[in-house]
């Protein structure tokens, strides 16, 4: 089953008619996407949208043969104009299954918002799964077999797919490509970037996919170090490469701190902001976890680990730092290291990157900065992936 995405972009397109923003303006040449409409093996078109006709043209192919046209969500604005000889477009009521003479069957999953979701299985008996924009199954039973296609908005809905994969409707093999794509995320490499941590793609309009081609699945990477310095957005973008994945374990490394009430509203709003399938330990035994098998593991932060592992070994003292605590220091980071090298776990972990402000006043603050840039080194050295946080911004330094 072969699947031509005509567009790829937001029901607007990229970029927005008239939108002056950042990403709209660079988006130009082939990062210009239409409204997103899918055509299966030239029998099936999934939305109509302006300029299909035009645009099945420049993919080379052609709208004659389409045998039946579904829209997937409610199109705002002016009714869009059937070329003619096009069948009227219509929906498939939710549950419902429609069986073309092609030999392709379609059935309608309900979603959580407004629109229909549109699982497709060809003669072949490949099975793709097309979701609207802003929309996430309803509900998708245990034990779902697992699509080879899903064209989805990984962006706006990434717990859409943390659902699927849930239920197995996602699988290693399953290609996952983007649609939808509106001004959100800047088109390009940060585009390609956080689709990849999503184990998602994207591709210019106009290209031809085959179902059930696995080739160009990206890999999720299994370890992660995201750095940063007070407030750069390093812990949202450590979330954000975690919120396409079911039951994440979040490692709260920092403790509960009563009493302290600016603390309790950081705390407050780091929980406000993770999926509600997410669960939550606060600890700094860190070997076990990334030893046991289980869930992706959040790591939030090194930096209050690293306090509490000085705090055990009373490296603050210099005299007990000389007569032992460097060792002991040393040690438990090597342990730490080792696990995450050896570690089945997907893991993505936080630290701070403070050595390049201020040096600190006192002989104990030095020791902490020089401490804490030594683990950021050592456990980098264990990550595929390892990136730093810059004013919201993700410069990729390995992966």
């Amino acid at each position: 089953m072969e699947l031509t995405l005509l567009g790829t972009g937001a029901p607007e397109g990229l970029p927005r008619p008239g939108c002056p923003c950042a990403a709209c303006a660079t988006a130009l040449g082939g990062a210009t996407r239409g409204a997103t409409a899918l055509l299966v093996d030239g029998v099936l078109l999934l939305d109509l949208t302006p300029g299909a006709a035009f645009a099945a043209a420049r993919a080379g192919h052609s709208l004659g043969g389409v045998r039946q046209v579904l829209l997937s969500h409610p199109h705002e604005g002016p009714s869009v104009e059937v070329p003619a000889g096009l069948p009227q477009p219509g929906r498939v009521p939710d549950g419902r299954e429609l069986a073309l003479l092609t030999g392709h069957r379609v059935r309608a999953v309900a979603m959580d918002h407004p629109g229909t979701g549109y699982e497709v299985v060809g003669p072949g008996g490949e099975r793709l799964l097309y979701l609207p924009p802003g929309g996430a199954p309803a509900g998708v039973p245990d034990g779902h077999p697992a699509y080879e296609m899903v064209v989805a908005d990984v962006i706006g809905r990434p717990d859409g797919l943390a659902r699927l994969r849930a239920a197995g409707a996602i699988g290693p093999t399953t290609d996952v490509v983007a649609v939808h794509l509106d001004h959100e995320v800047p088109p390009g490499a940060e585009l390609t970037r956080r689709l990849a941590a999503a184990g998602a793609r994207a591709v210019p309009d106009g290209t031809t996919l085959v179902v059930g081609a696995y080739e160009d699945v990206p890999d999720v990477p299994r370890r992660t170090l995201v750095l940063g310095g007070a407030r750069s957005g390093k812990s949202v973008e450590a979330e954000r490469r975690l919120e396409a994945f079911p039951e994440v374990l979040y490692v709260a490394t920092g403790g509960t701190r009563n009493g302290d009430a600016e603390w309790a509203d950081r705390v407050s709003a780091h929980r406000e902001r993770r999926p509600g399938s997410w669960s939550t330990t606060e600890t700094c035994d860190l070997v076990p976890l990334l030893t046991e098998h289980g869930p992706p593991l959040l790591i939030d932060c090194l930096s209050l680990w690293l306090t509490y592992a000085m705090d055990e070994v009373n490296a603050w003292d210099d005299d007990e730092w000389a007569g032992g605590g460097e060792r002991a220091l040393r040690k438990r980071i090597a342990e730490l290291t080792d696990a995450v090298r050896a570690t089945r776990r997907t893991v993505v972990a936080v630290s701070n990157e403070v050595g390049s402000g201020i040096v600190p006043a006192t002989a104990s603050g030095r020791r902490y900065r020089d401490e804490l840039g030594r683990l950021n080194a050592a456990f980098a050295a264990e990550c595929e992936h390892v990136i730093m946080v810059v004013a919201g911004q993700a410069v990729v330094l390995r992966g």
